[in-house]
């Protein structure tokens, strides 16, 4: 699939690829799954199978896209002929004296999912304040 790009499109289309199967970690999976188990009840009151469903589906396709986003990581440190690892030094995270370096190599997955979980939270917040309306009795 990579074969005919050239190395920087190829790692390009890799980091866009984890992105979205990032992304598809926190809003695909649940949803996806809360659909599925709302497709198998036909009353207010399901029993317990539906949501056995739902917890196990979601726990089993979080397995799978961590296997994915693995993949999509080696793929990435083959393409590139590096480690993955990328220079990120936060100012907070500085020593005064700038002589220690952490223990552990910032990789490009690490920055995507971070980037991914902030977003997802926010965008859970932006909705909590702006649509999700007053669950208080009017």
């Amino acid at each position: 699939m990579l074969a005919g790009l050239s190395k920087k499109a190829a790692a390009a289309v890799l980091i866009v690829l984890m992105s979205v199967a990032a992304l598809f970690l926190w809003v695909g999976i649940p949803l996806g799954w809360l659909w599925i188990g709302s497709q198998l009840v036909d009353s207010s009151q399901p029993s317990m199978g539906p949501y056995m469903v739902v917890a196990v589906g979601i726990v089993a396709s979080v397995v799978v896209d961590a296997v994915i986003l693995s993949r999509l990581n080696r793929t990435y440190q083959r393409v590139t002929d590096s480690d993955g690892g990328v220079r990120l030094q936060l100012p907070w995270m500085k020593s005064m004296r700038g002589e220690r370096e952490s223990g552990r190599q910032t990789t490009v997955l690490d920055i995507i999912l971070v980037g991914s979980v902030t977003l997802a939270g926010l965008t859970m917040f932006l909705w909590w304040i702006f649509l999700a309306g007053s669950p208080l009795p009017s």
